[in-house]
C-alpha cells in the first residue's frame, strides 16, 4: 500500500463495525460516499488486498511504444552519445520529430544504466547580485581551457564575452592557450558587432591588471603604475574594469562555460570537427540557436552600447616607446621599420616615437599622434604577444644580475685555486746560498743584501680569512704592528 492507502483499512473496519458513518469515513479519506462503499465491499471479499489500486502493476496507457523507444535508444547510443537529457530531448524533437519529453529520455537512460552527463550537486550559499539593467552596461570576460575537440584535436582555450543583462554570448574564439591575442580578438568582435561596453568584469589575471609591487621612478612620480597592454586598450576605449575576487563573483560566464562544455562539445563531435580553424568557423553558426535558447530580455529597453572608434585597429595593439636610429629605422625584436623623410627632408633620428604592433601583425609608427610609417603583416601564423612588461623586465634584470654574480663567484674561486697552487710549489734555490747540509739557514727564503750576507724573510702564517691558506703571515706587517711603543718593546723581548 501507499501512504495514501494505509489509513483506509482502519476507517473501513470502523465503518463495517458501525462506529463510523459512510459519510464521515468518505470525508476523512477525501473520497465520495459511493467510492467509500465500494471499498467496504472489496474489504469484505478480499480483505486488505482489496484496498490497493486496481491499476497498480499494469502498464500505463500513455507509455512510449516499443518502436519509439528503440529509436530513442539507437540515437542515444550512437549519434548523440554524451548529450545531456535536455539537449538530447531538443534534438529528438526538432531534428527527428519524435514526441518525447525530458522525463521520458531520462527514464530510458536510467533503464539502460547510463550515468548522467552532468551530476547534480548541492548548491552552495551565495549572495545574489542583481543583473545590469541595460545591455552593454556590464560584460563578463574569461577563458576556459578544456578538451573542446576531445581526442580528435588539440586542447584549446575558449575566450568569450557574455552580456550580464541578457546572458547573450557576445563573442567566442578558440586559441591554443589563454593569451592576449584571444582576449583582444573577442573584444574587437564585440566592439564591431555590438559596440563598446561600459564595464568589463574579469578575474585578476596579470594580462588585465598589474599584480606586481614593482614601481619605477617615473611611476612613483606620477603616483600610479603603468597599465598592462590590455589595460591601455581599455583606457583608450573608455571601458572600466572590475577585478573579481572569486570565480563565483563572475558566475554568469562560469555557468556559460559549464553549458558550452556540454552542448558545444557535443555539436563539435556531431560534425566531426578536428582543428581550431574549423571550430572557429562553426561558432557563427552555433551562436544564433544558442542565443535563442538561453537569452533573456533586459530590464531597460535602451542598450548602453557606444559606437566603436574609427581607429579601433590601432587601439587594439601592443605599444612600445622607441628612439629612432641614425638611419631612421625603428626596431622591434627581429623586425624593423624604415621611416621615410619628413617635410623638407627632415630626419627623425634621435626622436622618441611610439611603435604599435596591431592584432593582424602590422607595425605602425606614430610621432606625436602623426602616422609616420606602416609595415605589412608577416607570415599568416601571427600571434600578438607582449614583448615587454614590468614584471618580465624586472625578472630579466634579476636574471642578468644573478648571472653576473655567478660569473664573479666563479672568477673568485678560480683565482683562489691559482693562488693555492702557486703557494704549494716550493721556490727554486738561489745560486750560492745553499747551506753545507743542502738546507738554507734561517728556515726560509733569502735574498742578497746590498752590504753583503743574507737577509732572512720569515714565512707567513696561515690566514683564517682565506679558506685553505696554509701559509704564514709576516709578523712585522704594518697591519699587525701595534701603535704602542711599550707594546713594541715587549713583543721584541718575546721574540728574543
Amino acid at each position: 500500500m501507499s501512504r495514501k492507502e494505509v489509513p483506509r483499512a482502519g476507517l473501513v473496519k470502523a465503518a463495517l463495525a458501525g462506529k463510523v458513518a459512510n459519510q464521515e469515513g468518505a470525508r476523512a479519506l477525501r473520497l465520495s460516499v459511493r467510492q467509500f462503499k465500494r471499498l467496504k465491499a472489496r474489504f469484505r471479499r478480499e480483505g486488505a488486498q482489496g484496498l490497493v489500486h486496481r491499476r497498480r502493476g499494469q502498464p500505463s496507457p500513455r507509455r512510449v511504444s516499443a518502436t519509439l523507444r528503440a529509436q530513442v535508444v539507437t540515437l542515444m547510443t550512437t549519434t548523440y552519445t554524451g548529450f545531456n537529457d535536455v539537449h538530447l530531448t531538443e534534438k529528438l524533437q526538432h531534428v527527428h520529430a519524435l514526441p518525447v519529453s525530458r522525463a521520458t529520455v531520462r527514464r530510458i537512460r536510467r533503464a539502460l544504466g547510463r550515468p548522467p552527463q552532468r551530476p547534480r550537486r548541492a548548491p552552495q550559499h551565495r549572495s545574489r547580485r542583481a543583473r545590469a539593467p541595460a545591455m552593454g552596461q556590464l560584460a563578463q570576460l574569461d577563458a576556459s581551457p578544456f578538451a573542446w575537440l576531445e581526442d580528435r584535436g588539440p586542447t584549446a582555450a575558449l575566450h568569450g564575452l557574455i552580456d550580464d543583462a541578457t546572458s547573450i554570448p557576445l563573442a567566442l574564439w578558440f586559441r591554443p592557450t589563454e593569451d592576449l591575442h584571444g582576449y583582444t580578438t573577442v573584444l574587437g568582435q564585440t566592439c564591431r558587432q555590438y559596440g563598446v561596453p561600459v564595464t568589463l568584469y574579469g578575474d585578476r589575471l596579470s594580462l588585465f591588471r598589474r599584480n606586481d609591487r614593482y614601481w619605477t621612478l617615473g611611476e612613483e612620480l606620477r603616483g600610479q603604475q603603468d597599465p598592462t597592454h590590455f589595460g591601455r586598450m581599455l583606457q583608450d576605449l573608455g571601458i572600466g574594469f572590475i577585478a573579481a575576487q572569486s570565480p563565483q563573483a563572475k558566475g554568469r560566464i562560469e555557468r556559460l562555460w559549464g553549458t558550452l562544455q556540454d552542448r558545444l562539445v557535443s555539436e563539435l563531435r556531431l560534425r566531426a570537427l578536428q582543428t581550431l580553424e574549423q571550430a572557429n568557423a562553426f561558432l557563427p553558426e552555433f551562436l544564433p540557436a544558442f542565443i535563442q535558447r538561453f537569452a533573456r530580455a533586459a530590464a531597460a529597453p535602451t542598450p548602453a552600447w557606444r559606437p566603436a572608434p574609427r581607429d579601433l585597429e590601432r587601439i587594439l595593439s601592443c605599444r612600445y616607446s622607441r628612439v629612432v636610429a641614425r638611419d631612421n629605422t625603428v626596431r622591434l625584436g627581429a623586425r624593423w621599420v624604415q621611416i621615410p623623410p619628413g617635410p623638407r627632408g627632415h630626419s627623425y633620428a634621435g626622436c622618441r616615437v611610439e611603435l604599435r604592433e596591431l592584432l593582424d601583425g602590422r607595425l605602425v609608427v606614430l610621432y606625436q599622434g602623426t602616422l609616420l610609417a606602416v609595415q605589412p603583416a608577416p607570415a599568416p601564423p601571427f600571434v600578438l604577444t607582449p614583448r615587454s612588461d614590468p614584471g618580465r623586465d624586472r625578472q630579466r634584470g634579476q636574471d642578468s644580475q644573478r648571472a653576473r654574480s655567478q660569473q664573479l663567484q666563479a672568477a673568485i674561486v678560480a683565482l683562489e685555486r691559482t693562488l693555492r697552487s702557486r703557494r704549494s710549489t716550493p721556490p727554486a734555490p738561489a745560486v750560492g746560498t745553499a747551506a753545507p747540509n743542502g738546507q738554507r739557514s734561517g728556515g726560509g727564503p733569502r735574498r742578497d743584501r746590498p752590504g753583503g750576507g743574507y737577509l732572512a724573510i720569515p714565512r707567513r702564517r696561515a690566514n683564517p680569512a682565506i679558506p685553505g691558506d696554509t701559509s704564514r703571515s709576516v709578523p712585522s706587517h704594518p697591519w699587525r704592528t701595534t701603535f704602542s711603543p711599550r707594546q713594541r718593546r715587549l713583543n721584541a723581548a718575546k721574540r728574543g
